[in-house]
């Protein structure tokens, strides 16, 4: 892999917030989002940077846990906030 990051990963935890329901901090403010992103230091869910509130963004900033990925179906890619890397995770 291209980021060590993602070496050192613990089984992921359960998402904080069911993908059906979408962004726990959108939906608190009664807002939208666009696509959803799973922590993977903690299981956060939070919506991406397409999405006006970038809360999975935000997340690493009040965190620093500094790897997420997508949990859109299809979709099989993690990134790195540190080293700035997309992964596929498959």
């Amino acid at each position: 892999m291209a980021c060590s990051h993602f070496e050192d990963l613990k089984p992921t935890p359960s998402p904080s917030t069911s993908y059906k329901k979408g962004c726990a901090e959108c939906i608190a403010m009664g807002d939208t989002w666009v696509h959803l992103r799973e922590c993977l230091n903690c299981g956060h869910v939070g919506c991406c940077d397409s999405s006006k509130n970038k809360h999975a963004t935000r997340h690493f900033h009040t965190s620093a846990h500094p790897v997420m990925r997508s949990v859109e179906p299809g979709e099989t890619w993690g990134y790195c906030f540190v080293d700035d890397v997309m992964v596929d995770l498959n």
